[in-house]
């Protein structure tokens, strides 16, 4: 059984302590008034946690594929029955689970919804894509190409999600901006 090899925990062990550690940090003192100003919605603050756990899972995953490939330290593929198991079938169940909570209202930041529960789902919601869009190129092609001139396509499904999710958390002052500026600028020519 996978889930019995040590090899089968480190990732995410790595990744949940990297998150804890930040959650820790940010919950105490200053750190935590300076937080609480700059994320007073909750919608911008699930929106930032997902973008951290995706950041901080692409990192972890990308580091730990590599040390896979190069033979470093006591990293394995997970194989169940002689089949790898890619880190894409995580992300799945990781982000079917997450949607459930959030149908469920769970974590959705609804008045009757727990504040930690929308951190925690907002924050597994950016680990599940960041494991999913890291195979990108295999459910694209159909073909274990990670290591392939195609698994590129990887990267790219990567930067894109991930210019999509800072660009939701910094820009949207600035797109509502221009927007506004946008809009000026045709009622002018209207008139």
């Amino acid at each position: 059984m996978p889930w019995t090899h040590r090899s089968f925990w480190i990732g995410p062990l790595i990744i949940a302590s990297i998150l804890t550690v930040l959650f820790l940090v940010f919950s105490r003192g200053r750190l935590r008034a300076i937080y609480q100003e700059r994320f007073p919605e909750s919608k911008r603050e699930r929106l930032f946690l997902g973008a951290l756990g995706f950041f901080v899972t692409a990192f972890v995953v990308r580091a730990i594929t590599l040390a896979i490939h190069y033979h470093i330290g006591p990293f394995h593929d997970v194989s169940m029955h002689g089949r790898h198991i890619h880190h894409m079938v995580w992300g799945i169940f990781l982000l079917l689970t997450v949607g459930y909570c959030w149908l469920t209202e769970i974590g959705t930041g609804a008045k009757n919804s727990w504040p930690i529960a929308g951190r925690i789902t907002a924050m597994l919601y950016g680990v599940a894509a960041a494991l999913i869009l890291d195979e990108f190129a295999l459910w694209l092609n159909l073909s274990d190409v990670y290591w392939q001139r195609e698994g590129r396509e990887s990267y790219e499904a990567m930067a894109l999600f991930g210019s999509l999710l800072a660009l939701g958390l910094f820009g949207r002052s600035l797109l509502e901006g221009l927007l506004r500026e946008l809009g000026g600028v045709f009622r002018r020519r209207v008139s």
